[in-house]
C-alpha cells in the first residue's frame, strides 16, 4: 500500500500581505461562489461538514472513501472509533464521476482517503491534486488483477475486484492495517472487527461456492451488461459473457447486443441480468431474442439505499449470489 505524503509548502520569499490578501479572496470566492441544492445538501448533511463544531467526535479520525462499497467495508473495521464517509452516494455510476466542490471540502479535512484503484476512478489524481495533503490508500493493492479481454480498455485490469468475496478478504485486511496505522491507540478494536467481518465474508465464500458446485457445468454462465463479474468469474469457476467491458455514457452497440444474443442462444443460458447503475433495455433486447428470462439486477458500482436490496456490503454479495443461482438453476 502506498501513502502520499505531499506537502508543499510557500516560498519564502513570498511577501506576507500577498499571501494574506490571496487567502482572504480565495476566501470570499469560496463563501460567494453560487452552489447548487445538492452541493449545498453534501456539505451541511455529512459529518464531516459538522464534525469540527461537535466535541464528541473531534478525537475520532475521519476517513473518506471514494464511494459507498469501500465505505461500508471501512465501517465495519472502523465502527465507533473513526467517522467514515463515502464521497459518492448510493446508485450512483462511479467510473465516470465528476467530484463537486463540496467533496473537496470534505476531502480536505480528512484524515485519510480510501480508494478502489485498477482505474475504477478515472478522476481520482486529479482529485488528489487538489488535496495534496490528505494522505490516500488503494484497497486493490495485493490482487492479482484479471485483464480487459476487449473494447478501449483491453488489457488494463478490470477494476471490479471487490466483487469476488475471496479479494474482499484483502480488501479489509489493507482497511485494516490503514486504520491500525493512522489510529494505532485503537488497533486493538479495529484488529478484533476486521477478523469478525472476514469471517462473515468467508462464510458467503463457502455458501457461493456450494451453491455453484450443483450447477452442470454447461449452465455456469454469467450474462450482464457490464464485465463487472471477472473475478467471481475466475474465483468460482463460471464463464463471463456482458455486454460492454466497462460502463461507459454510451449504449450497447448493435454488434455488443448480437454477440450476447448468438452467445445466450448457442449455449442456451436460461437467464440474463444487468447492473442497477445502468440501463437495462439493451439486455432487455437480448432477452427477448433469445427467450432467456431476464432475471433482474445486480449490484456492483454501488449499494442501495437503506431500504434497499443491497444496503451494505454484505447484503450486496448474498443478493448477488441468491440472484445468480436463481437465475442459472432456471427460477
Amino acid at each position: 500500500m502506498k501513502i502520499n505524503f505531499n506537502n508543499p509548502r510557500l516560498p519564502q520569499h513570498v511577501p506576507s500581505l500577498i499571501v494574506a490578501s490571496g487567502l482572504l479572496l480565495g476566501f470570499w470566492l469560496s463563501g460567494c461562489s453560487p452552489k447548487s441544492a445538492d452541493q449545498q445538501s453534501q456539505i451541511t448533511a455529512t459529518p464531516e461538514a459538522t464534525n469540527a463544531v461537535n466535541p464528541a467526535k473531534q478525537d475520532k479520525k475521519v476517513i473518506l472513501t471514494t464511494f459507498t462499497v469501500i465505505a461500508d467495508m471501512a465501517r465495519n473495521v472502523a465502527v465507533d472509533k473513526a467517522i467514515v464517509e463515502s464521497i459518492i452516494k448510493p446508485g450512483s455510476e462511479i467510473h465516470g464521476y465528476e467530484p463537486t466542490p463540496s467533496d473537496l471540502v470534505r476531502a480536505k479535512s480528512a484524515d485519510l482517503i480510501l480508494d478502489n484503484g485498477l482505474n475504477l476512478e478515472r478522476w481520482a489524481e486529479k482529485f488528489y491534486n487538489s488535496v495534496p495533503k490528505v494522505p490516500h490508500i488503494t484497497l486493490s493493492d495485493g490482487i492479482k488483477p484479471v485483464e480487459i479481454a476487449e473494447d478501449a480498455y483491453k488489457g488494463k485490469p478490470n477494476p471490479h475486484a471487490w466483487m469476488s468475496p475471496q479479494n474482499a478478504l484483502i480488501y479489509v485486511e489493507n482497511i485494516r492495517k490503514a486504520l491500525v496505522d493512522l489510529d494505532p491507540a485503537n488497533a486493538d478494536t479495529y484488529n478484533a472487527n476486521a477478523q469478525a467481518y472476514s469471517q462473515k465474508i468467508k462464510a458467503i465464500d463457502q455458501n457461493l461456492r456450494k451453491e455453484v458446485s450443483v450447477v452442470p457445468l454447461d449452465k455456469r454462465y454469467m450474462v450482464s451488461c457490464e464485465g463487472a463479474f471477472s473475478y467471481i468469474t475466475r474465483d468460482y469457476g463460471l464463464k463471463e459473457v456482458y455486454l460492454w467491458a466497462v460502463n461507459s455514457e454510451q449504449q450497447a452497440t448493435p454488434k455488443q447486443v448480437e454477440k450476447v444474443i448468438n452467445t445466450v442462444r448457442a449455449n442456451k443460458i436460461p437467464t440474463i441480468f444487468c447492473e442497477s447503475t445502468v440501463s437495462d433495455e439493451a439486455q432487455k433486447e437480448v432477452a427477448n431474442a433469445t427467450g432467456a428470462k431476464f432475471g433482474g439486477v445486480f449490484y456492483v458500482d454501488s449499494l442501495s439505499p437503506s431500504d434497499g436490496p443491497a444496503s451494505t456490503y454484505l447484503k450486496l454479495l448474498e443478493y448477488n449470489v441468491n440472484t445468480l443461482i436463481k437465475g442459472l438453476q432456471g427460477n
